[in-house]
């Protein structure tokens, strides 16, 4: 089958075209790079052909805006972007299946276990609420043309160069200014970047939504000794909440940019996990354990 591959260049493209390419002919659409190159938050032309299946991966992702023009950034590249891909599809020829990969991000919270597809989506940051839009752009424009729709929300991805906290962890270790704060206990929910499109097969004529998750949820504690290991480094040092408290109210003033501030220190403190039941046991999806597979 043909597969239109966004966002095949960025961080999630570059740990999965290899897999995809042994079920799909895969053609990408990226800034550069691709086999179609084309800015998405630009009006754009598909040459007239047949894609069978669309994966939308692009979107901005992992920063933190401060003016208002990198918020409305968000919204020009994860929503109007979606908008001007569907657009060239009308032009060029409607596949039969649409994968749209979303967020976790889109249920607006900071701590739970075990969260589900049926949560309210409550997200309110930018990128949260251009990919809940854009979620919501695609039921409609799917129902109107009769197109599959998917749509993934993977939770923290593990990969080759992997970005956002995963990323962050690693660099922290691998420079000696990484702690585990109260031992490192909260759980994550993650997912090996392969994962999220081993699924798309038996999507393409099912469609639904689905998070993604490898149902383990590893602790800070476990995936920052399983980092140190392949660092040859020493397992990250723990120290009392009170004191990450205390330095983190000094890291606000340093923003996003500081090592820890009060935003890092409540993603790292609490747990939020999110069930992928739904898509094990309605697509048969069987993901591997993050702590045992990735490498760096």
């Amino acid at each position: 089958m043909n597969l239109l591959y966004t966002g095949a260049t960025g961080f999630l493209g570059k740990n999965t075209l290899l897999f995809l390419e042994k079920d799909f002919n895969v053609s990408t659409l990226g800034l550069s790079g691709a086999n179609y190159v084309a800015d998405l938050t630009k009006i754009i032309n598909l040459p007239v052909t047949s894609f069978d299946v669309v994966l939308h991966a692009a979107g901005e992702v992992h920063s933190t805006p401060k003016t208002r023009q990198e918020k409305q950034y968000f919204f020009d590249v994860n929503l109007q972007g979606t908008k001007n891909l569907c657009a060239a599809l009308e032009q060029s020829g409607l596949p039969k299946s649409f994968i749209f990969i979303s967020t976790v991000a889109v249920y607006g919270i900071e701590e739970g276990e075990e969260i589900t597809e049926e949560h309210p989506l409550n997200g309110q940051t930018p990128y949260a609420l251009s990919k809940l839009l854009a979620e919501e752009f695609l039921i409609d424009w799917c129902k109107k043309n009769n197109i599959v729709l998917s749509i993934l929300r993977p939770a923290l991805i593990a990969g080759f160069n992997s970005s956002g906290s995963l990323g962050s962890m690693i660099r922290g270790i691998k420079s000696g200014l990484y702690f585990n704060i109260a031992g490192g206990k909260a759980r994550k929910s993650v997912v090996m970047a392969q994962d999220v499109v081993t699924l798309l097969p038996k999507l393409i004529d099912k469609g639904g939504i689905y998070n993604l998750s490898d149902g383990y949820h590893p602790s800070f504690f476990e995936l920052s000794q399983l980092i140190a290991e392949q660092l040859n480094k020493k397992t990250p040092v723990s120290i009392p909440y009170n004191l990450a408290k205390s330095v983190a109210l000094c890291g606000d003033l340093f923003g996003s940019h500081a090592p820890i501030n009060s935003d890092k220190l409540s993603k790292i403190v609490n747990t939020l996990t999110f069930s992928n039941k739904k898509a094990v046991v309605e697509l048969d999806w069987k993901p591997l354990n993050v702590v045992e597979n990735f490498k760096i």
